[in-house]
């Protein structure tokens, strides 16, 4: 169908991109993996979480948490050696940053680098060293389909010299391209279309929650989509034993658990 773009943010008034499941091709299963959960948040299961993961994205305070949090968030990841990313996400913390917005480039450029600037400061207070990006909620799923927003996370990523993650085949990924490195990623706790979008959060079978069926659903994310970091949200009841079972389990296949950056 033929779709049009809002002058304000580029983004399309129409049916949104879909991703290029089609040119993929299975592959042979890697050998190791990278876990993060995106903490700081709040949720409380931060300290029962990190000593599981080994990359942790780290709230900026927008879309919730606050410098305490955050603080307390760099700390138990600077402990366990676990290697940080920044989670910037829309400033709309009554809505956990899940509600899309129509922000112009220029206004989103300048909201992201005051988050990142304030999780650089709370970071370097704590010794440790923002290593990557991964956007939050709305924003994340934002940009992984329309290619301004998705542009946009380029800019900022490039200007603080930041790897990226997002979707395999997504508008993040072709944006990306030829100028900053992009992570494929993958969600252990969420179900997916066929096209390769994440299911909406609002339909009933949104959520994974069995540990079976979430490794099972991890190795075959790690074949088709060749994702070298799979995601557990860490404001879900129940993430810490799921998580755990994971690990133990994945572990128990042979798969290697480590970051997909090297330590800092």
């Amino acid at each position: 169908m033929t779709r049009t773009r809002d002058r304000a943010s580029g983004i399309p008034s129409g049916t949104p991109a879909s991703f290029a499941s089609d040119t993929l091709q299975p592959k042979i299963m890697p050998n190791e993996l990278d876990l993060n959960a995106d903490l700081g948040e709040g949720a409380g299961q931060d300290a029962e979480l990190i000593p599981w993961l080994t990359s942790v994205n780290i709230c900026c305070g927008a879309h919730a948490g606050s410098p305490e949090i955050i603080r307390e968030t760099l700390r138990l990841a600077r402990d366990h050696r676990v290697v940080v990313g920044a989670h910037p996400g829309y400033p709309d913390q009554a809505h956990f940053g899940r509600r899309e917005r129509n922000d112009p480039p220029a206004v989103l450029e300048a909201e992201l680098r005051r988050q990142l600037d304030e999780l650089n400061l709370l970071a370097a207070a704590e010794g440790v060293q923002v290593r990557y990006l991964k956007a939050h909620g709305a924003l994340y799923n934002q940009a992984m389909r329309y290619r301004t927003v998705a542009e946009t996370l380029v800019r900022i990523a490039q200007e603080y010299r930041l790897p990226v993650l997002g979707l395999p085949g997504s508008e993040l990924e072709a944006a990306a391209s030829g100028v900053i490195p992009f992570i494929p990623e993958g969600f252990a706790d969420r179900r997916y279309l066929p096209d390769g979008r994440l299911v909406p959060r609002s339909a009933a079978n949104a959520m994974l929650y069995d540990p079976e069926e979430v490794v099972a659903h991890v190795r075959a994310l790690m074949v088709r989509w060749q994702v070298r970091t799979v995601c557990f949200h860490g404001d879900h009841p129940g993430a810490v034993a799921r998580l755990r079972a994971v690990r133990l389990m994945l572990e128990h296949q042979g798969i290697s658990l480590r970051p997909f950056l090297p330590s800092a």
